[in-house]
């Protein structure tokens, strides 16, 4: 059975990489699909409830919750992807690096990995935004930070294998540099692990955005983001749940699907669990 047949066969990939599709095209046209403003404050349409103006209902400011939960979107996909992206770039060279080389340098590289991934995740992430500031490029390299370890350690033990077989010494016997060995023979190995590791990280990034944005240490008002809906939400509860319900629906949706998104991938990619052909 082909790799291609497989994707194709997978019903819960297909469901998850759909979802994923929807709230990321969701973002990306949100300028153009919004039916509001997003800033745009009326106050004589505080905390109503959803209508035919505001499908999802308002704020505490008047300010549409449909149009300001689209925008959210793409702060909260920017700024997790960006963090992930740069963690696997970063992580995942440590680790390949300390498995191909070996000796002090794989003691050395592994030893300040578990330096950082001794810290709680999101004491080390709000101390990060602590010192640098709350701004969203803090709450992403924050974010970063902290799931490099992730990567490094992850890709170190397959990457050790790789390292040892009889292609890369073959390449080494006719001069290859590392870095050539690396591109070229090791991270094509790695790359569906790489690959689902990503997917699941990206679901917990975007839950840890949305906690910094919820307790001030991440994109700050006026702009949209999830967490801070959440955060300015539940203050209007008993009056207008509206803002923090849909808020918080929408970090459920996209954290799910990206979740998902990862499990479906390792399912498949994984040839200990992919079914027979």
């Amino acid at each position: 059975m082909s790799l291609v047949a497989a994707l194709r066969g997978h019903r819960l990939l297909s469901f998850a990489l759909a979802l994923v599709a929807l709230q990321v095209v969701l973002a990306l046209l949100a300028p153009w699909i919004a039916p509001h403003d997003p800033l745009a404050q009326v106050v004589v349409r505080r905390l109503k409830p959803p209508d035919a103006i505001s499908w999802l209902g308002t704020d505490q400011l008047g300010r549409d919750n449909l149009s300001r939960i689209l925008h959210g979107y793409r702060a909260s996909l920017a700024i997790s992807g960006g963090a992930v992206a740069l963690s696997l770039v970063v992580g995942g060279a440590i680790g390949m690096v300390a498995a191909l080389r070996r000796g002090w340098t794989d003691r050395i590289a592994m030893r300040l990995m578990d330096v950082v991934f001794a810290f709680p995740l999101m004491l080390l992430a709000i101390g990060i935004v602590a010192v640098l500031g709350p701004m969203p490029w803090t709450t992403g390299l924050a974010i970063a930070v902290v799931y490099t370890p992730i990567f490094a350690r992850l890709v170190r033990a397959p990457a050790l294998v790789v390292a040892q077989s009889e292609y890369v010494a073959g390449a080494r016997a006719i001069g290859a540099s590392d870095a050539r060995i690396l591109l070229r023979h090791m991270l094509p190995n790695l790359a569906s692990i790489l690959l689902v590791q990503a997917s699941l990280l990206l679901s917990a990034a975007i839950l840890v955005e949305a906690s910094l944005s919820f307790l001030g240490l991440g994109t700050q008002p006026p702009t949209p983001s999830l967490g801070l809906m959440l955060s300015e939400g539940r203050n209007f509860l008993m009056l207008g749940p509206w803002s923090a319900i849909f808020a918080g629906l929408a970090i459920l949706f996209l954290s799910f699907g990206f979740n998902l998104l990862g499990d479906a991938l390792r399912d498949t990619l994984d040839p200990r669990l992919r079914k027979l052909a």
